[in-house]
């Protein structure tokens, strides 16, 4: 028997999704071990091969693929634990990542935080001021040497970050991706210098126009290279020391997978990696069930995590800000708030808020017995009878009901002279409504009806709330995956090979133009296309699915929207239809009658993904049962607005393909609790995934 892993670390719960060459689906779930994050993908393992009955070398020597989604990028980001950076850039560039051209004091700030003025800040610096140093040289805009690289000039400059102690060095010049000769010296110069310091180049790593947003890129790719190559030799050699002698690959941001050995140099890829697994998992599984506009959501212990696919595709993005900076490259369009499972509950000038501060997994919720006072959502779940304290994990790990019970009516009840189970519904309508203003404000600002897509739920208590959530947001079917607990790491094992790369064209129609096809010359698109379509395939293969980019804007404005490009030689028609399909876009963001063809419109960035299949085994149906399919156990469970009800409660692995349920109901699995509200149906389909019907809801799931 071969076996494929997948491995996903969470804020709580490492997840460890294991399939067979027979398509069995196998999940399991570790704590979290922030002093050694290795160690929780260590125990998933183990965990895995005691389910299994055999010894975990056993399982390494049958393991045929290990795949690994990674918050270490993310988590040495925001925490500024990075290493210590120096960045090489032109002279009279020095202060571009101060500036932040002029958004320094509120990127990546909340659209209500931008209103207080108190509250902006200038972000911590990724590279300090005394780590730049400026270079004499200068290239122009047509990629021309204007002034040559003083090299001995250089040479002071890199000897005086080595004595200042760093341990890797961003480099990055005005319009290098026109002519990367003087980044390549100056590379070339560092590496002769110190061969053990990480070096990023700009021109490798993001030639596109935008000295702020490139330089930012590459200071932070520099900054988490030695950091993530730390982590991946570690966990890398502790997979190889158990006898692993297969490929590894690392979840990236894009919309695949890296090899392991390349992990290190696309450190700033790595800043969205486990959330883009479930986005991947989720368009294989649409693709399965024969569904196209699918709404994300991971509602894991720490965060919620919202994603859109549209017409079989994952939304991507080119440019994001991570930790108040600015990262162009492209990746899976996610967005997150803090409310999950572990978000702590508290009550200020008696109002009830939820989250964003989590109680992770160390102490973990108060049910946990860990140590843990404050109440959390998962507290809140356990007291209205939602979680089988007595089946949590499959019943390897106990919750404690009373500590739940204390903990939401000492923080929440009695301060808001509330009866204790009010208190806890009052909790979980909280975070769900916050869930649910999150995917209308995700679908609608990308010119979306949320109401048009199904609903993916999944992470360990997406399927616990997105029965509430999901109605409330207006949408009217919910699935929540057989794979839902660690939809992630199932979607890091079934992740093909992934690369892209970009190009600057910077080609324009003017004012008032007729034709941009009069203006813009096919033959410079399709030159370009051609460059990076060679990179691609040469990381990739011959094989490889490509598909193509153009950046576009109206001239004077700043929203760039990528538009798809057809994958043949581009004629002049072909550029005006890109013109009007930009245009058709743009007003479906931002409205009719919005779009400014008059200003002019610029071509900016050509762009080429692609996509090399790696080998996985197909889905297995589900066999089918025979006999009825009768609950478990009926208890009370409170639902807002209608207090208890008594509420069958069935068991997921015996549950026959094409069963159906009436609400209320709860199905549970080892790793996560379905509800289904009362007046909605679900059904499981013939792989294991339930699908519920929300249309026939109460106003208690509505949110009226």
């Amino acid at each position: 028997m071969a076996y494929f892993i997948g491995t996903d670390i969470g804020g709580t719960f490492t997840d460890l999704t294991m399939l067979s060459d027979a398509g069995d689906v196998m999940i399991v779930k570790a704590p979290t071990t922030p002093e050694d994050r290795t160690r929780g993908v260590l125990d998933a393992l183990d965990l895995a091969a005691a389910a299994l009955g055999v010894p975990s070398a056993k399982l390494v020597a049958e393991l045929a693929y290990f795949a690994h989604g990674t918050t270490a990028a993310t988590n040495a980001f925001i925490e500024r634990k990075g290493a210590r950076t120096g960045l090489l850039t032109t002279q009279g560039f020095g202060d571009i990542l101060r500036i932040q051209r002029s958004m320094s004091s509120w990127a990546g700030m909340a659209v209500h935080e931008l209103s207080h003025f108190s509250a902006r800040s200038t972000p911590i610096p990724i590279v300090p001021r005394d780590l730049i140093e400026e270079i004499p040289e200068r290239i122009d805009f047509r990629g021309a040497v204007i002034a040559p690289l003083d090299e001995q000039a250089a040479r002071s400059g890199i000897e005086r970050l080595l004595a200042k102690g760093v341990e890797a060095i961003a480099i990055c010049l005005l319009w290098s991706f026109r002519n990367p000769a003087h980044e390549r010296r100056l590379a070339e110069i560092v590496r002769e210098m110190a061969p053990r310091v990480f070096v990023t180049v700009s021109s490798a790593l993001v030639p596109i126009l935008g000295e702020y947003e490139r330089t930012s890129t590459t200071a932070i790719n520099a900054y988490l290279g030695p950091v993530i190559n730390r982590y991946i030799n570690g966990l890398e050699s502790s997979i190889r020391g158990l006898g692993y002698r297969g490929p590894i690959s690392i979840m990236e941001s894009g919309g695949g997978v890296l090899p392991a050995s390349e992990a290190a140099f696309q450190a700033a890829n790595l800043l969205t990696s486990g959330p883009a697994g479930g986005v991947l998992a989720s368009q294989k599984l649409g693709e399965l069930l024969g569904m196209k506009n699918i709404l994300t959501t991971d509602m894991g212990g720490t965060s919620f995590d919202v994603g859109l696919i549209v017409n079989g595709q994952p939304l991507l993005e080119t440019v994001r800000e991570e930790g108040r900076f600015h990262v162009a490259l492209p990746s899976i369009k996610v967005t997150a708030i803090g409310s999950g499972g572990g978000s702590i509950a508290r009550v200020s000038n008696a109002h009830l808020t939820v989250g964003p501060e989590s109680a992770g997994s160390a102490p973990g919720p108060a049910c946990y017995g860990r140590g843990g006072t404050d109440a959390t959502i998962t507290d809140a779940d356990v007291v209205l009878g939602i979680i089988d304290p007595d089946y949590f994990l499959g019943g390897r790990m106990k919750l404690d009901p009373a500590l739940a019970a204390q903990a939401v009516r000492v923080n929440v009840a009695e301060p808001l002279g509330m009866d204790l189970h009010e208190a806890a519904a009052g909790i979980r309508e909280i975070a769900n409504n916050q869930m649910a203003d999150l995917l209308r404000r995700v679908t609608l600002r990308a010119g979306y009806d949320p109401r048009q897509f199904v609903l993916f739920a999944y992470g360990g208590a997406g399927p616990t709330h997105a029965y509430q959530y999901a109605s409330i947001a207006g949408i009217s079917r919910v699935v929540a995956p057989s794979t839902a607990s660690g939809h992630s790491a199932y979607g890091a094992v079934t992740a093909d090979r992934h690369r892209s790369y970009s190009f600057s064209v910077g080609l324009h129609a003017p004012a008032r133009f007729k034709r941009a096809s009069d203006h813009v010359d096919a033959k410079v698109l399709n030159d370009a296309f051609a460059l990076i379509e060679s990179q691609c395939r040469a990381a990739l293969g011959d094989g490889a699915e490509l598909r193509r980019f153009i950046d576009m804007r109206f001239r004077q404005q700043v929203h760039e929207i990528g538009v798809e490009v057809p994958l043949k030689t581009l004629t002049a028609a072909d550029i005006d239809e890109l013109v009007d399909r930009f245009e058709q876009q743009y007003e479906q963001i931002f409205g009719a009658n919005t779009a400014l063809r008059i200003s002019g419109v610029e071509f900016t960035i050509v762009r080429v993904g692609g996509i090399s299949p790696v080998h996985k085994p197909q889905p297995m149906r589900l066999a089918r049962a025979t006999g009825a399919c009768r609950p478990v156990a009926t208890r009370r469970v409170y639902f807002y607005g209608l207090g208890f009800h008594p509420t069958p409660v069935y068991r997921w692995d015996a549950i026959a393909p094409d069963h159906s349920f009436e609400g209320p109901a709860i199905i549970e699995r080892p790793d996560t609790t379905i509800v289904i509200g009362p007046g909605q149906r679900a059904e499981m389909e013939a792989y294991g995934n339930v699908i519920i019907d929300l249309r026939s809801g109460h106003d208690e799931q509505r949110g009226n």
